[in-house]
């Protein structure tokens, strides 16, 4: 993006870029520990699996239910206020679009991440003393999943040409994860990309930064 159309001399926005690329880095971090959990201890497919998860790791049990990903998006909100305010001035309009779609896709994450009711489920199943409240905890924790799999987990969310390539790329090769049998492991080849953008972004709001104190 031409330094020329970058809103940095404005002092009042040098922790912004600071704090933003400081979660940048955080989630460059968390994206290949999450790999490894995913690799290592894949996720159960059944509400009985993640129950008897539950029950033998707790944590482990929500890492397997994206805790990462939710630390991820939670920090992606200072990386988006960021990218809107360091890319404004080449296009307002559509920097206030994508800042909108931004957030409502961390909004719809959170709605769709269901880590803590199943943990909570787990424990009431394991607290059941008669079989119809198993069977409860059991319904429940099957709607529960029904939300974890359902498409809004989906709806998520430019300095550089190369950062921006990268960033489409990332979310366009996502879409693989609706390939049968071997969608997961496409959708998982697309956190490579995300992990070499978040770095990008990291550097350039670190220049950013020191762009504004000179300023």
């Amino acid at each position: 993006m031409d330094t020329a159309h970058v809103e940095s001399a404005d002092g009042g926005w040098n922790w912004l870029y600071k704090v933003g690329g400081i979660a940048a880095l955080i989630i460059a971090v968390c994206i290949p520990i999450q790999i490894i959990v995913y690799m290592a201890w894949p996720p159960p497919t059944t509400v009985m699996g993640y129950f008897t998860l539950f029950q033998n790791n707790k944590l482990l049990g929500l890492l397997d239910l994206d805790l990462l990903i939710v630390t991820d998006t939670t920090l992606g909100i200072p990386v988006l206020l960021g990218l809107y305010v360091a890319l404004k001035r080449a296009n307002p309009s559509f920097m206030a679009i994508a800042l909108a779609l931004g957030l409502v896709a961390t909004v719809s994450y959170f709605a769709s991440n269901t880590s803590f009711n199943m943990l909570a489920l787990s424990d009431q199943y394991a607290a059941a003393t008669t079989e119809a409240q198993r069977s409860t905890a059991l319904a429940a924790g099957q709607a529960t999943l029904a939300i974890y799999n359902g498409t809004a987990i989906h709806i998520n969310p430019i300095f550089s040409k190369a950062t921006a390539y990268l960033g489409i790329l990332a979310n366009v090769i996502a879409f693989g994860l609706y390939v049968p049998t071997i969608g997961i492991f496409i959708s998982i080849f697309s956190v490579l990309f995300l992990e070499a953008w978040y770095i990008l972004i990291a550097r350039k709001f670190s220049q950013l930064s020191r762009q504004v104190q000179t300023a």
